[in-house]
């Protein structure tokens, strides 16, 4: 069943948002790496079935706004996982973290197609 490009799209936004809604209450508290990567994967995994439904996009165009997901998602939950102490080197190594963070997701993207499509 094809979707719509523009409100298929708008429906991942709104998904999105309530995701990251929440991954910021769980991450009040702190959170570990293991759990952003918890949050990341199923974060990629309701982007990847929502988009795989949108036909009038192209697959690049799909990753893409999967990885914009993982990257919103590491701009507003991935502080929370340096403890206070290390937030110097945090400063310092955040841009790299981000950008291997986002090249993992876009490999993970890859990888999960073929696992939605079978659960569907």
């Amino acid at each position: 069943m094809a979707s719509d490009h523009p409100s298929a799209v708008a429906g991942l936004d709104a998904k999105v948002m309530s995701f990251l809604s929440d991954a910021r209450r769980t991450a009040a508290d702190g959170l570990t790496w293991q759990e952003f990567g918890e949050l990341m994967v199923a974060l990629l995994r309701l982007a990847v079935e929502t988009l795989d439904r949108v036909k009038s996009l192209s697959g690049p165009e799909k990753k893409a706004i999967a990885v914009a997901a993982v990257a919103a998602l590491f701009d507003t939950t991935a502080s929370r996982c340096v403890p206070l102490v290390a937030y110097p080197a945090w400063a310092i190594l955040r841009p790299a973290l981000r950008a291997f963070v986002l090249a993992l997701a876009a490999g993970a993207v890859e990888s999960m197609l073929p696992m939605v499509r079978s659960s569907t």
